[in-house]
């Protein structure tokens, strides 16, 4: 196996926060919204899409837009409950930042970890943020 594949029972998402995921309620609107967000995406979360997808970085699996009701996760490597968040300019807002920690927080509690990125940073400095990615990632598989 390379580096980052997994057998399914050396994850270090737990099997319970797996089928919780698996059980919430999934509405129609909210699939509906996943969809349309990978439709729409931004030209930032495109590119790093282009690095995350087909388990391109370190063997990683993601998956984008990824309903965890009542959010939507831009990317999410499941086997380590790791959720990757591409924020644009309007998040320095206050308005924002408590919608972010409201829905960090949330995220948290679920079991998944958090790690954002900037527009900007993804768009001109793609390398620093695909080796942030990596170092959590390799992090979090030494717990």
């Amino acid at each position: 196996m390379g580096e980052g594949a997994r057998r399914a029972d050396e994850g270090l998402a737990t099997n319970s926060l797996l089928s919780e995921l698996a059980s919430m309620d999934k509405s129609p609107k909210t699939l509906a919204n996943a969809r349309n967000l990978r439709r729409a995406e931004t030209e930032a979360e495109r590119r790093l899409w282009g690095y995350l997808r087909d388990r391109r970085l370190g063997g990683f699996k993601f998956r984008r837009q990824v309903p965890i009701p009542p959010y939507i996760a831009d990317f999410v490597c499941m086997s380590h409950g790791f959720v990757v968040d591409v924020d644009g300019a309007t998040h320095g807002d206050a308005h924002e930042v408590e919608y972010d920690e409201r829905r960090t927080g949330f995220l948290i509690s679920k079991g998944f970890s958090v790690h954002r990125v900037q527009n900007v940073d993804v768009l001109t400095n793609m390398l620093d943020v695909l080796d942030g990615i990596l170092i959590v990632l390799k992090q979090q598989r030494q717990r």
